[in-house]
This record gives structure tokens, sequence and C-alpha cells, in this order.
């Protein structure tokens, strides 16, 4: 591992790094340079004792040997799959296993890196990681508030909501439900409200877990 490099990288103190090495010296060098950096680093001899501790830490990123006695990096990422946590990985090895390496990158790890490798690397992948972390918690609380704003629809207005997220226009809406189309449009106004949104593409977008921040404000 080259701890040299060019790269300029911006620390952020609310940025959390898991970091899983059974080897004393590699664990104790990331550590301290990931510090250095501004990262808020929490070191772990073995998976088994990450397993122990919390993990509700975000955003985050966990950084982890894929030898290890006991548990190997992938079991680690088999678990938290299990445990419904989906922490982006960054693999490190000093030796490239084929499959091993393919069951990961399924599992949804972003990156496996062989050592010797350059500081520029992992830091790019802890970048990718954080940002895929960041996402994963903004969509997780959008989802959160929609669930407890559904619940605040009167029945009309919830069914109102689930045909406008299918694509129903006002006229369909009409004939869907056998009402009259100043009623239909009186239910989707009261759901736009409600759910404090502003165009048809955010309600969708919101429906579906996607980012509509940069949809544009339209009624």
């Amino acid at each position: 591992m080259t701890l040299q490099s060019s790269c300029r990288f911006v620390p952020n103190e609310s940025s959390h790094i898991f970091l899983i090495d059974d080897d004393d010296s590699v664990r104790l060098t990331l550590s301290a340079m990931l510090k250095f950096l501004g990262y808020q680093v929490h070191a772990f001899s073995s998976a088994l004792e990450f397993l122990q501790q919390s993990v509700q830490a975000m955003p985050a990123v966990i950084i982890t040997d894929m030898r290890m006695p006991e548990m190997t990096g992938v079991e680690l990422q088999t678990e938290l799959v299990k445990r419904g946590r989906q922490i982006p990985i960054i693999f490190i090895s000093g030796q490239s296993n084929v499959p091993q390496t393919i069951r990961a990158m399924k599992q949804g790890a972003i990156e496996f890196l062989v050592k010797p490798f350059e500081r520029d690397q992992l830091l790019a992948a802890i970048t990718r990681g954080l940002e895929q972390d960041a996402l994963y918690m903004r969509h997780y609380i959008e989802q959160t508030k929609l669930e407890v704003d559904l619940k605040n629809l009167a029945p009309h207005e919830r069914e109102v909501f689930e045909l406008l997220a299918v694509g129903f226009n006002d006229e369909q809406i009409q004939e869907k439900l056998q009402i009259s189309l100043s009623t239909a449009e009186q239910y989707k106004s009261e759901v736009m409200r409600k759910l404090n949104l502003h165009s048809l593409a955010q309600l969708i977008a919101l429906k579906n877990g996607q980012d509509f921040e940069s949809q544009p404000l339209r009624h």
C-alpha cells in the first residue's frame, strides 16, 4: 500500500469508516491515515468483533480485508445483507480470488483493491461509498416520512395517490372511482398539499423511492 499521494481530499468529520482487518500493521496504518484526513474511524480486528457493535452511524463505509479467520469479508457482507443494513463495502486483499470477488460484487461491493494499492484508489472508493450511503440515508428518510404522511390521507385520497403514482390523469381517476371531475381534481389537490408536492413527477419519484430534488416545481 502506497501512502504517498498528490490527491487533494476534503475531510468530512461526519463521515464514518468501519475498518476491519486482522493484520495489526495494516489496520493501524490505515486508521492513522484516515483519521489524519478527518474521518471518524472505527477499527476492528475481526468481522465478529465488528458485528457485536452498533453500525447505525451514517453516512458510513466499510473497509475490510477479504481473507480473515473465523469470518471472511464476503461472509460479513452476506450477514449484513441478511440484517438489512447495506453499508457500502470496499474489499482489500493480498491476493485476488476471482470467485470471491464476483460474489462480493454481486452482493453490492463498490470496490476490490489488491495490496499494494495507491491511496488515491482507496480515497476515491471511500468517496463513492459515502455518497452512496448518504443517498440511501436520504431515501430512507423520505420513504419513512412518506409512510407517515400517507397515513394522514383520507381513504379516497389514498386511492387517488396510488392512481396518480401509476400515471392516471384527472379524467381517468374520475372514471376509475366513479366520481365527478371536480371531485377528482379536489382529491388530487388535497393529496399534493398534504404530501407537500409540487408536481406529478415529484409524486411518482417519491413513490418509486427516487431522488426528486432536481424536479422542476410546477403545478
